[in-house]
């Protein structure tokens, strides 16, 4: 293929609105421009996509593992590529593999392995999730307890020296476990602060939501919930308007009627957005794995510890968008965008992933009418192609 070409055939969603009749052109790895199909400049190589529509790549910034791989049980660049590269069948073309609750040295070893991927430019890494160890106990979810403890100067420090050899750094914490004076430490350090894994109260959510704290991890699962006089973290998230959220759309983690309500309630301007937290199972058909040493079984849909604890998600981009769309109701349009543009947007990355214009990231997903995934580009390199890739 050469480095200049445009993706012909197909209705092009830019992240805002639709063009009919109309090219994606790529050059050298970024968008050029959309232009109308008779428009393309000669001796531009034109592809054929045969219909359907073409939307930018999904960003997920929560994805524990993929291809049979846990980044927990193998913190290193083989199994990053690993994880990238299973979830591009799905649509998504930039993540953030995620370390749930560990030790110092694995932690260590996945900064360090996140280095590397970032200096050998794997594709679709977008950079790393450290979900905990600084949680709450008591909303803990399939987290090994004995591993969850307090922030302290030491972590403070590794995240911060993290940071500087990341492209993006995002961590959830529990108000219970972190001062408000150490987020403010790591939003100046450049890091994405989430608040999850919570029991914490509506006014001291939005306290760290002052202190600099900018999302909420899987909106509605391991939180304090909204109660008659209490509205809790899920109050806090949903009423603050700078504060975006992430949510699990599979109908196991969140009711689609719950996602309803949450989207028509939320107060913006920053966004509800789709993440998988998705285990190793994507892409396999491997039917159990281990989290921590624990055994997770894949079941009807879900993953479970043998309690029957939730354990992250049996789900892949396309799908969340598919249900989003047909179950709960959204706008294409709007669908899409939770799959893309406020990901984006959420950790500081919309100038050039999430949309399409000119000098945006070429990261492309091309889908059939039903919105089964036929194609898709990381960076103007076509990393899938098969007529349909099936979801979870």
């Amino acid at each position: 293929m050469s480095e200049c070409f445009a993706l012909t055939g197909a209705r092009i969603f830019d992240g805002d609105d639709w063009h009919d009749n109309a090219a994606l052109v790529v050059q050298d790895g970024l968008v050029e421009a959309i232009v109308a199909t008779g428009a393309v400049p000669s001796g531009v190589e034109r592809i054929e996509t045969g219909g359907g529509m073409l939307a930018p790549g999904f960003v997920d910034l929560q994805v524990n593992g993929g291809g049979g791989v846990m980044l927990n049980d193998h913190p290193d660049v083989a199994s990053i590529e690993t994880i990238c590269r299973a979830h591009a069948p799905f649509g998504t073309t930039a993540l953030l593999p995620t370390l749930i609750t560990d030790t110092p040295a694995i932690t260590a070893a996945a900064v360090a392995a996140g280095a590397e991927a970032a200096r050998q430019k794997v594709p679709g890494f977008l950079g790393l999730h450290l979900e905990g160890p600084h949680l709450s106990i008591a909303r803990k979810g399939a987290h090994d307890p004995a591993l969850i403890r307090p922030m302290l100067d030491a972590d403070q420090a590794m995240l911060i020296a993290a940071r500087k050899t990341l492209p993006v750094l995002l961590t959830t914490v529990a108000p219970e476990s972190v001062e408000p004076a150490r987020v403010s430490a790591l939003v100046e350090a450049g890091i994405g602060v989430s608040l999850g894994h919570s029991d914490t109260g509506y006014a001291k959510a939005r306290g760290f939501a002052d202190a600099g704290a900018t999302m909420v991890t899987h909106l509605f699962n391991a939180m304090s919930q909204i109660g008659n006089r209490e509205p809790g973290l899920v109050g806090a998230a949903i009423g603050t308007g700078t504060l975006f959220a992430g949510i699990i759309a599979d109908g196991i983690h969140v009711d689609p009627a719950t996602i309803a309500i949450a989207l028509r309630a939320k107060q913006g301007p920053a966004k509800i957005f789709l993440v998988t937290d998705a285990m190793a199972t994507i892409g396999t058909d491997m039917t159990s794995f281990t989290l921590n040493g624990r055994a997770v079984y894949r079941r009807d849909g879900s993953l479970r510890l043998a309690d029957g604890t939730l354990a992250g998600a049996d789900l892949d981009m396309i799908a969340a968008v598919r249900f989003v769309h047909r179950v709960v109701g959204l706008d294409l349009s709007e669908a899409l965008r939770m799959a893309s543009l406020y990901p984006a947007q959420a950790v500081g990355q919309s100038h050039r992933l999430g949309r399409f214009a000119n000098g945006t990231a070429a990261d492309i997903v091309a889908l059939s009418d039903e919105l089964d995934v036929k194609g898709v580009w990381i960076e103007g390199k076509r990393v899938f192609e098969v007529g349909v890739a099936k979801g979870a």
